[in-house]
């Protein structure tokens, strides 16, 4: 074999090697990104003033709210890979009744917490 023909196979091997240093090196990083989002929605609930989460038809408070989204997000974080994700099979629907989550806010309305979660991951 010729050293130009080794160099160049050499070269190949190192560019395959970095490709897929840098591509492995990219999932976690993406990976946290969708964690940082889903808890920023997390906090989000958890700090909605004068509103309140509704689960079942029991009333509950952001800060419980969060409390619950975290614990459901931990019993189901193998099916959750992104904030979409999250908001589809942890933050809309209810496991048990299947009822969505609502959110009441002061004036009386209510959205349905996948909605409204929906419009706020895309502020993130």
């Amino acid at each position: 074999m010729s050293t130009a023909m080794t160099t160049k196979l050499i070269t190949q091997a190192l560019c395959l090697i970095c490709f897929f240093w840098s591509a492995s090196n990219a999932l976690p990083a993406a990976e946290g990104n969708e964690k940082a989002k889903i808890e920023a929605l997390i906090t989000h609930i958890q700090g909605l003033e004068n509103a309140t989460f509704i689960r079942n038809g029991s009333d509950y408070s952001g800060a419980n709210a969060a409390k619950f989204l975290r614990a459901k997000w931990d019993r189901n974080d193998k099916d959750v890979k992104t904030a979409a994700d999250f908001i589809a099979k942890v933050a809309s629907t209810s496991g048990t009744s299947g009822k969505p989550y609502l959110i009441r806010f002061k004036d009386g309305k209510e959205t349905p917490c996948g909605e409204y979660l929906t419009a706020q991951l895309k502020k993130l």
